[in-house]
């Protein structure tokens, strides 16, 4: 199984994560897939990239995010336009 999850990079006590694609079973700083973005959390406000196109083809290949990408995510807008993707608009937003 496929997993979106980050990855630790950077000094001690200055963590920087990478979005990346990785199969389940690698190690947490194993090797990767594709990097989807990144998420540094030590500036304020924390900074974060996605490359929105590249994450929903990712999860419409059947790649499951962990709970901290799922949030990161939904701040993009990716789980919407993933949701749009799979199950496509409801009838009554069709019309706008």
């Amino acid at each position: 199984m496929v997993r979106i999850r980050l990855t630790r990079m950077g000094k001690r006590h200055r963590p920087f994560y990478r979005i990346v694609v990785v199969d389940r079973k690698k190690r947490r700083d194993g090797a990767y897939i594709e990097s989807l973005g990144y998420y540094d959390p030590v500036k304020d406000p924390a900074e974060m990239k996605v490359d929105v196109d590249r994450a929903v083809e990712w999860l419409l290949k059947g790649a499951q995010p962990s709970n901290t990408v799922r949030n990161i995510f939904k701040k993009f807008g990716v789980m919407k336009r993933f949701h749009e993707a799979k199950y496509g608009k409801k009838q009554g937003e069709a019309a706008e």
